[in-house]
């Protein structure tokens, strides 16, 4: 299947955001009122063709977006490489693994989103049998300053996992390697979530 016939989830910019009331830049955390209110909105989502959305601000298009941590006080650093998921990020460094949603079996939106959540950490870094306690959603991230953002909005899970489960399963599209939390932005060439992420969390002590 070509990837934009795929079916995702998304919700309405006017509904997420409450008529622009709840809208931001950057990352919030899950305590924040704003981010609790976006929260309650997700179980009014929609099923769309991911190619009509994609140049469709009026709807926000739902991110997995999960951060690793390992034992070491380290963070998994992966770049996307020629070849895999959205051109416009190819060449560039994220701390987030993840991907579009799609409608799973469930009516609950935190199983859905879970779910969603599960499937690219066993697609991408091959970690599987992930218990649900052991994601934590930790706040969302967004950025109307370009073209991607303004479509998507992301669900930053954090997880922490041992080093030695982790690996690049498609290594001709991902690397991947660990960096000490307080070395990230050695890393010169972030996507915008992720350096936006890196600032908010890791260097502002949270």
């Amino acid at each position: 299947m070509n990837k934009y016939d795929e079916e995702i989830i998304v919700v309405d910019r006017e509904t997420i955001f409450s008529h622009e009331k709840n809208a931001f830049n950057g990352f919030i955390t899950i305590e924040d009122q704003r981010a609790l209110e976006i929260f309650e909105t997700l179980s009014r989502y929609e099923v769309k063709r991911r190619g009509d959305m994609e140049e469709a601000p009026a709807y926000k298009q739902l991110i997995s977006y999960c951060i690793l941590e390992n034992e070491e006080d380290e963070v998994l650093v992966y770049k996307r490489l020629t070849g895999g998921g959205e051109e416009r990020l190819h060449g560039l460094s994220s701390i987030g693994v993840g991907g579009h949603m799609n409608q799973s079996d469930h009516d609950d939106i935190e199983r859905t989103l879970i779910e969603n959540a599960r499937r690219e950490l066993a697609e991408e870094v091959g970690l599987t049998d992930i218990p649900d306690s052991d994601l934590e959603l930790i706040g969302f991230i967004n950025d109307d300053g370009d073209e991607v953002g303004r479509v998507h909005i992301g669900l930053v899970f954090r997880i922490k996992v041992e080093r030695e489960s982790i690996r690049a399963v498609e290594t001709d599209t991902l690397s991947i390697e660990w960096i000490d939390k307080n070395r990230l932005m050695d890393i010169p060439a972030y996507e915008t979530w992720s350096r936006l992420i890196i600032e908010s969390i890791y260097m502002s002590g949270h």
